[in-house]
């Protein structure tokens, strides 16, 4: 099961002693923040975490899997996520 801002929120609330609207606001705008440095093309390191980061795709021939027809996907940006040395560690247990 994933985790969700609300559950995230709430561990702010319990942990941290804040309201839960307070909670709440402060994921909202951390994940804001995220975005809106993603979307200018901008990296975002969370040192311990990882490292967000904006990639470039170029134009590409591929095929639809319903009809099988050639069609050209066309450029966009993607998000990807690399994470940290320490939290891989934490992840295989080392």
């Amino acid at each position: 099961m994933a985790l969700t801002k609300h559950e995230i929120a709430e561990q702010v609330f319990n942990e941290l002693g804040f309201s839960k609207k307070r909670s709440i606001e402060i994921i909202e705008s951390l994940i804001e923040q995220i975005k809106k440095s993603l979307e200018s093309g901008e990296d975002v390191l969370i040192s311990g975490f990882g490292k967000f980061r904006v990639k470039e795709k170029k134009e590409r021939k591929g095929r639809n899997p319903a009809t099988g027809e050639d069609a050209i996907l066309p450029a966009r940006r993607i998000v990807t996520f690399n994470c940290s040395g320490k939290l891989r560690k934490k992840i295989n247990g080392s």
